[in-house]
């Protein structure tokens, strides 16, 4: 989705891990830029613009301008990025350069939204199978996410990729049978797991009863021979 965002970048001499060190100590995060059949351009940008960013409502799939001081200003996406392990600065950022009239792929969150009547009158357990959804479409009709309403969802039915509402250019690109939500018995996984807990406490019984028939067998045998 594309948002009224400017973000400024300073273009990249070199390259390196101490180059990398020596940006993160004065604030900035090495970052790529690259596609449009271009030139990648390495460039440094702001580690909280680009959270602020990540952690919006549209995330990654944000499509926002990026000035490079001196060079070119062009509509990007964050395609990857990499996180410190510990403290969870950002280390590295790529950015791809969007054409505006050109399909991408992309995924899309899904929210859940209501409560299903095969949970809350039949007794039923409600699993998400699937919290994002592939399509294609033209960079400026990506939804912010899919909204999915799971109130009239009953016991052991399901919402489908095939159901999402495909609107202006998105095609859907995930198989259209993929489960997106169910709701499923918590009866019929009990009953299961009582059966399946049974026969793990019968086998040692078999082995014991075998093992005294056969200590019960051999003063017998013994007997016998003399």
């Amino acid at each position: 989705m594309r948002k009224d965002i400017t973000l400024v970048a300073e273009p990249r001499s070199s390259r390196g891990k101490n180059e990398a060190r020596r940006l993160r100590v004065q604030g900035f995060t090495p970052a790529i830029m690259y596609g449009a059949d271009k030139d990648p351009v390495a460039v440094a940008v702001s580690p909280k613009e680009i959270t602020k960013i990540l952690r919006s409502n549209t995330g990654h799939n944000t499509i926002f301008n990026l000035s490079v001081t001196g060079g070119e200003t062009t509509p990007v996406m964050i395609i990857d990025w990499e996180h410190e392990p510990v403290k969870e600065s950002l280390l590295h950022i790529d950015l791809k350069r969007i054409d505006p009239a050109k399909r991408m792929i992309v995924k899309i969150p899904v929210h859940i939204t209501g409560e299903a009547k095969g949970v809350k009158i039949q007794g039923g357990l409600l699993e998400i199978a699937n919290r994002q959804i592939e399509v294609e479409c033209l960079p400026d009709d990506i939804p912010e996410a899919f909204d999915v309403d799971v109130a009239d969802l009953g016991l052991n039915q399901a919402i489908r990729a095939s159901q999402l509402p495909m609107t202006a250019s998105m095609k859907l690109i995930a198989p259209a049978d993929t489960v997106i939500v169910h709701v499923v018995s918590l009866k019929a996984e009990e009953v299961v797991a009582v059966e399946e807990g049974a026969d793990k406490t019968a086998e040692p019984e078999v082995v014991k009863k075998g093992k005294k028939e056969e200590e019960a067998a051999a003063p017998a045998a013994d007997k016998k021979k003399k």
